[in-house]
């Protein structure tokens, strides 16, 4: 049984280990509540353009003025896995990881290029032997949409130019606090409705002031929104992530600290009690003198 200081030295450190989960819990719920706020008011914009583009992609006549959603032979792949900066959020990077992983093998024989997004990807895909693309992994030092949308204009100019010939992103799409779901999205080329939705959803636009103006103006703005949704997802749902994986390790702290204190009352005990029983030994030595 372990001693007295050794049982109070744990209490302490787990005690501190608490006070620090129980501060990064309330700063992520700061965080969360704030990022939150940004996706939930982009994401009805964001899925509105989305559906307004891939109606008038689904024509033919659509598709050939559009250079954003001309399909061909996939033999240059450019991969965007979205990850965090910052580790203690659960298993919120090591799932993009696996994704992206999932997403490489699909694809065996094709040309890969990975542009990681967050340092955790960065720093995971620096030890792999992939064409990396590194000049914008540091979006989440300060999320705005200026930097997004530089990143997002040079993957469209990449695809225009043929150096890439699909983009996929890969990142945690923000359910609630606890659920975050991995989402593998095909940036480019626009993809096309299904024949089944196109049934229903399909529409016949009026184009003012023209057709090719709306296409020329529309369809990349609306692409740099997308990635710039695909973003603040992820940054929503690595607070929550990391508000909920906080609050488990809180919690755990709590559990351990009942059984190290438990611990430290029977050791406290048994040590009373051999005090107890060394004296009334004494004393019966002493009588029998």
């Amino acid at each position: 049984m372990a001693n007295l200081k050794e049982v109070k030295e744990r209490i302490n450190s787990v005690s501190s280990t608490q006070q620090i989960t129980k501060a990064m819990k309330m700063v992520a719920a700061a965080k969360l509540r704030r990022a939150q706020e940004k996706i939930v008011q982009m994401r009805p914009y964001s899925q509105k353009l989305t559906s307004i583009l891939n109606n008038i992609s689904s024509g033919a006549e659509g598709v050939s003025d559009i250079v954003y959603a001309q399909e061909r032979s996939v033999a240059n792949l450019l991969i965007v896995p979205i990850t965090s900066d910052k580790g203690l959020c659960g298993a919120f990077n090591s799932n993009i990881i696996k994704a992206a992983n999932v997403v490489i093998q699909e694809h065996q024989g094709q040309n890969i290029t990975v542009m990681p997004v967050g340092k955790k990807a960065l720093d995971f895909f620096k030890k792999q032997d992939y064409s990396l693309v590194t000049a914008h992994s540091g979006l989440f030092e300060n999320i705005t949409f200026e930097p997004v949308k530089k990143a997002a204009e040079y993957v469209m100019e990449a695809f225009v130019e043929g150096e890439f010939d699909q983009v996929i992103l890969v990142y945690n799409q923000f359910k609630n606090v606890a659920t975050q779901v991995v989402v593998k999205e095909q940036f480019l080329p626009i993809a096309k409705m299904e024949e089944e939705e196109n049934d229903i959803s399909q529409q016949d636009y009026i184009f003012e002031p023209s057709k090719d103006y709306i296409i020329e103006e529309l369809v990349p703005n609306s692409l740099k929104i997308q990635f710039y949704k695909a973003i603040l997802d992820s940054n929503a749902s690595e607070h929550g992530a990391r508000m909920t994986a906080m609050s488990k390790a809180t919690d755990n702290a709590a559990d351990l600290l009942k059984d190290l204190k438990l611990v430290y009352n029977r050791t406290r005990q048994a040590a009373i009690t051999n005090e107890i029983l060394e004296i009334v030994a004494g004393a019966n030595a002493l009588e029998g003198k």
